[in-house]
């Protein structure tokens, strides 16, 4: 193997790099100057984002155990965004919070081995590769949640994380164990091959499907999404609920729509039972729902539901879809997330009658959380109206009608309780009001790119065909 044909594994290697830099800085930096290490960390990360849109072959590594192609590359690219987001409306948390207990550079270093492992994931030739990503991605999150040691909420919220995924990554390995025992081999190319629908591969099917179901918060594997939520930062509530999840739904279709694709018969009539589960269990429990990040938990689960809309159909047009509203779905929940990071922070109120009247105090906040919401509801003409637009035609070319049906039931339904934090910053008056405040540099900057994000991808949906040529190399 020539040296060059590493390059292949840029965007692991540059990550790599980057921790290796940040536990170097750990060493050097004086105890006073930590919080330069904020900046370091961001402006590294912001290189490495930057680098990733440059093109890259299509090609394999390690006999096939790794690989990459346009659309994996792409994938990499709009996971970076998400993190690079997230590390922007994170930066005031960290030096105000996290610096003072001498561990930021920690928090840097476990986000970033989590993102190699969601690297390695989605490049994954075979299970063992697979697996070894899976486990990297989920462990580093795990003590993550709990970074805020002193709250026990967050230790709860780390141990409740570390548990349910150990269980769900040990029904996903039984899963491949018994897909393993009817084809004989691991690797994605040989699998698809010899692999057909009986009793053993059909289990092996389900408790994969399980495991994976954990990471996007499928029902009824989703009981830990909402307490893990509340109790963890904001920051890494934000996390698992785009990058982590939107990792998970990406290997999901890749492997549904490859490897198992034999099994379509199977799969789709589960995915359609576990789509309207999904989304109506998350939207009607979302309605009850007083903390932002409760309610933005269970909101998360329900576009979950929307996003299994893409997954069923098997087809070019499921693939794009499916990537165009993840794409979406990061900067949409990123900016809500955002806003309530910005306003815990500064005044630790996080329910929905704390945002009583935030329209006359902080109106920019108001507006940045009304679009996200408006475009987590699927309202025209913002992003997220033609990322579900997308959604439902590719399940009804499929001939899913009452599915499509269902799901627009549900977006009325989402669209009373987001429409509920609406009235209650801009109808709602309050005695005690959130007081105007002003965020600094970095959290604008991400709010910035969030807005950016929904407003460019509403009024101009060439990306779509763009994201659409790319999906064909899992459609040939």
């Amino acid at each position: 193997m020539e040296l060059s044909s590493f390059f292949l594994m840029r965007h692991e290697i540059v990550l790599l790099a980057i921790a290796l830099i940040l536990i170097i800085a750990e060493i050097f930096i004086p105890k006073q100057k930590k919080s330069s290490a904020v900046h370091l960390a961001i402006f590294l990360f912001g290189i490495h984002t930057a680098l990733g849109f440059f093109p890259l072959e299509e090609s394999s590594l390690f006999g096939g155990m790794f690989r990459t192609n346009s659309l994996i590359h792409f994938f990499k690219n709009v996971l970076n965004i998400g993190v690079f987001i997230i590390l922007l409306q994170s930066a005031d948390w960290i030096q105000e919070k996290i610096v003072q207990l001498n561990r930021s550079t920690e928090f840097f270093i476990l986000l970033f081995f989590s993102l190699l492992g969601m690297y390695f994931m989605i490049s994954a030739g075979d299970f063992l590769m697979f697996y070894i990503g899976l486990e990297l991605s989920t462990i580093p999150v795990a003590a993550l949640a709990a970074f805020e040691l002193v709250k026990r909420s967050s230790s709860e919220a780390g141990i409740k994380l570390i548990l349910s995924a150990a269980l769900a990554s040990g029904v996903s390995l039984f899963g491949i164990s018994l897909l393993y025992a009817t084809s004989g081999s691991i690797y994605f190319h040989d699998i698809i091959e010899v692999i057909s629908p009986n009793n053993l591969t059909i289990l092996g099917l389900v408790l994969f499907f399980g495991g994976l179901s954990f990471k996007i918060s499928l029902v009824p594997f989703h009981f830990w999404t909402a307490d893990v939520y509340e109790g963890a930062p904001i920051s890494i509530a934000s996390y698992l609920s785009v990058i982590s999840k939107g990792a998970a739904v990406f290997i999901l279709m890749i492997l549904l729509f490859t490897v198992l694709r034999p099994l379509m018969e199977i799969w789709e009539n589960m995915i359609y039972a576990v789509a309207l589960v999904t989304m109506f269990v998350g939207n009607l429990f979302a309605l009850r729902q007083q903390n932002m990040k409760r309610f933005l938990a269970f909101s998360s689960i329900a576009q979950a539901g929307f996003i299994l809309l893409g997954l069923i159909t098997g087809t070019q047009l499921g693939t794009a879809s499916v990537v165009y509203f993840v794409l979406i779905y990061i900067f949409s929940n990123l900016a809500a997330f955002g806003v309530v990071q910005a306003i815990s922070l500064k005044t630790g109120k996080e329910n929905i009658d704390d945002y009583n009247g935030l329209y006359r105090t902080n109106p920019k906040l108001s507006l940045i959380m009304l679009l996200a919401l408006f475009s987590l509801a699927g309202i025209p003409p913002v992003a997220g109206f033609f990322g579900k637009f997308f959604l439902y035609t590719a399940a009804a070319s499929e001939g899913y009608y009452l599915l499509v049906f269902l799901a627009v039931v549900n977006v009325t339904i989402s669209l009373y309780y987001y429409l509920m934090v609406v009235r209650a910053m801009f109808i709602r008056t309050s005695e005690n009001p959130i007081p105007f405040f002003n965020n600094k540099l970095y959290m604008r900057l991400g709010l910035g790119i969030t807005v950016i994000g929904i407003l460019v991808m509403g009024l101009y949906s060439p990306l779509y065909d763009y994201i659409f040529e790319l999906s064909a190399v899992f459609n040939k």
